[in-house]
């Protein structure tokens, strides 16, 4: 556990560290990660860890090593060690602080000082958790806001689409209809009209017949004729 942590050190946010050491909250959560692998304490609320300045500190010599970050932050490591050893020997007990409170007006106000601050370290992040939640909210709210409209747009357009092929479908069907009693309509015309040729045929026919046996039955009175004549000469 961490002694090296004065009373009225102010606490800092991943955020605020981040715009501290100038690199992005990530990062920070990069480095917190590689000092902790390595040994390194932070102060921790749950799962979120707490910066002071000596974290801060660190952090900056991890952004400005040129050594593997491993290896600076095992050096990192070996320094917070140093320093926790030396607060536990200049370290001044609590409890018996508590029992003095009384009588020692600047300790009391010290620690008064240090539970402020942690208090509103944690209002700031309880702070920066609410306008996350919110952000994340709206996020949310947004997506599905636009997964609705999306939703909408694929439906209208789907039923615009089954509504135009089954009008083009009913338009097909009427035309080829249209076509169909075209086309019995024209069979019929042509059929009167092979019809009508068939039967002028056979007038035509009837007729030409008629006139074959009437030049026959001429030619035939002509040729006894002139045979009877004929035989007149001859005698």
């Amino acid at each position: 556990m961490r002694r090296d942590i004065q009373l009225n050190e102010r606490a800092f946010s991943s955020k605020e560290v981040a715009e501290e050491v100038g690199i992005a909250t990530p990062t920070v959560r990069k480095y917190g990660q590689i000092l902790e692998r390595n040994g390194y304490e932070f102060l921790k609320d749950g799962d979120r860890r707490i910066f002071v300045q000596s974290d801060i500190v660190a952090l900056i010599a991890l952004r400005d090593t040129d050594k593997p970050l491993d290896d600076t932050a095992k050096d990192l490591v070996s320094q917070q060690k140093e320093r926790l050893e030396e607060s536990n020997e200049t370290q001044i007990a609590i409890p018996d602080t508590y029992e003095n409170l009384p009588y020692d007006p600047n300790q009391l106000n010290e620690a008064l000082m240090f539970l402020v601050n942690e208090l509103a370290a944690t209002r700031e992040m309880n702070v920066q958790l609410t306008n996350d939640m919110s952000q994340l909210k709206t996020k949310v709210s947004r997506l599905q806001q636009d997964h609705h409209v999306i939703s909408s747009s694929i439906g209208n357009s789907a039923q615009r689409t089954n509504a135009k092929i089954e009008q083009l479908t009913e338009q097909q069907n009427t035309h080829y209809e249209i076509l169909l009693e075209q086309e019995k309509q024209k069979s019929e015309l042509l059929q009167k009209e092979i019809q009508n040729m068939r039967d002028e045929q056979k007038k035509e026919w009837s007729s030409q017949n008629e006139f074959n046996k009437r030049l026959e039955v001429t030619i035939q009175k002509r040729s006894e004729k002139w045979r009877g004549l004929f035989s007149i000469f001859k005698k």
